[in-house]
């Protein structure tokens, strides 16, 4: 599952602590989560993917994460 976390914060092109405090989510457990220390409930992972690609479409459309025009 950490190769999961890893994969989807990798298509943001964000980094750990960006990627935790644009989804709030603290920047150790997107740590923990991707080294393997800690293994995220799956229904955590099936919303991060889902909200990313969420935010990867409408950044396309200009939109930000924060719902804003970019």
């Amino acid at each position: 599952m950490e190769n999961k976390i890893k994969e989807i914060r990798a298509n943001t092109g964000l980094s750990q602590a960006r990627f935790g405090e644009a989804y709030h989510i603290p920047k150790r457990t997107v740590q923990d989560w991707e080294s393997g220390r800690r293994t995220p409930p799956d229904y955590v992972v099936d919303l991060l993917a889902f909200k990313v690609q969420d935010d990867l479409k409408n950044l396309q459309k200009g939109v930000d994460i924060y719902g804003n025009a970019c």
